[in-house]
């Protein structure tokens, strides 16, 4: 296992904060059945691979606060820009990791809507520009995937709360149900029988309000890119990187527990929760470790990803299998 670093050399900025909000200017404030094989992701990315040029990304980069991260709070240093943008699960093109990025080169984000709507007293239709106006925060998570290989990444977004807040939940809303844009000619993965599409994804409302849960719209201060789920994605840190479904179009607050596009697809693998929990192994494979994309060495993966203090109080029997998978 990698040695982390301590806190000693940590950055104060990071250290002091279990997770790490940039606002503004700078200013600090608290605040896949997977079809490749499992803990040996094909390849790893080359030092300095190409990242694609996106014509119909949207652009508005200056509402982002400039990059300030160089390590999550634990000492761990960032995953290159070049390998995030070029080692991507985005089903919706291709379940090659790598050839992601050249088939969504082309993809239109903007304009770009998303409908927020279901069992809320303001139901309300955002565009790009209105997202863009929330208060953007850097925000540095682990990535996580179910697959055993992670990231350490610097996103740019706001809490999904302050979105939900806006649109005023009913109380009978007890799950947030998200949708990704479903356009087999620009998706090409679309076409895919074995998959329900849209892809759809969804949590408690607990869990959609815990600080934590996160709207992202960059990365590395800047607009994400079409592979990374451009313009706006979900992004939970303590859970599986599938659940942090990409370009959503739609979401709904609704009184029953929505059904992913993994739980339909493979019910016997994928449940609801998808939480990260190194004891509790995929019927295929453990989940015990993890290689960390750049890194030779596997690693110890963490409870809850390492958001244990954040998020644990969520989920108060953990002997239950179902808040896992």
């Amino acid at each position: 296992m990698t040695e982390i670093k301590p806190s000693e050399i940590t950055p104060e900025h990071i250290y002091l904060s279990r997770r790490r909000f940039i606002k503004g200017a700078g200013a600090l404030a608290a605040s896949s059945l997977i079809l490749a094989a499992c803990g040996s992701p094909s390849s790893t990315p080359t030092a300095s691979p190409t990242v694609l040029a996106t014509p119909g990304a949207a652009p508005a980069t200056s509402a982002f606060p400039p990059l300030s991260a160089d390590a999550d709070e634990m000492g761990a240093d960032l995953t290159t820009y070049e390998a995030i943008t070029n080692y991507c699960n985005f089903y919706e093109f291709t379940t090659n990791k790598e050839g992601v990025a050249e088939l969504a080169q082309d993809f239109q984000t903007s304009p770009w809507t998303v409908q927020v709507g279901g069992l809320v007293h303001k139901p309300r239709t955002f565009d790009i520009d209105d997202l863009l106006k929330i208060e953007q925060e850097e925000r540095v998570y682990r990535l996580r995937c179910v697959e055993a290989w992670s990231m350490v990444i610097p996103w740019v977004g706001f809490p999904l709360a302050k979105l939900l807040e806006q649109v005023e939940p009913m109380s009978q809303a007890k799950y947030v149900r998200f949708e990704t844009l479903y356009d087999p000619e620009q998706m090409p993965g679309q076409s895919s029988r074995f998959y329900e599409w849209p892809y759809v994804e969804g949590l408690r409302m607990d869990e959609a309000m815990n600080d934590l849960a996160t709207l992202a719209t960059g990365i590395y201060g800047k607009s994400l890119l079409p592979q990374n789920g451009a313009p706006v994605r979900l992004v939970v840190p303590w859970k599986y990187g599938f659940k942090s479904i990409k370009s959503i179009v739609k979401i709904d607050l609704v009184e029953e527990m929505p059904t992913s596009l993994w739980m339909a697809a493979a019910p016997r693998e994928y449940g609801f929760y998808a939480n990260v929990n190194p004891e509790v192994a995929h019927p295929r494979w453990s989940q015990a470790t993890e290689r960390r994309i750049g890194q030779t060495r596997r690693i110890d993966t963490l409870l809850f990803n390492g958001y244990t203090d954040e998020v644990a109080h969520l989920y108060p029997d953990l002997s239950k299998r179902e808040w896992f998978f």
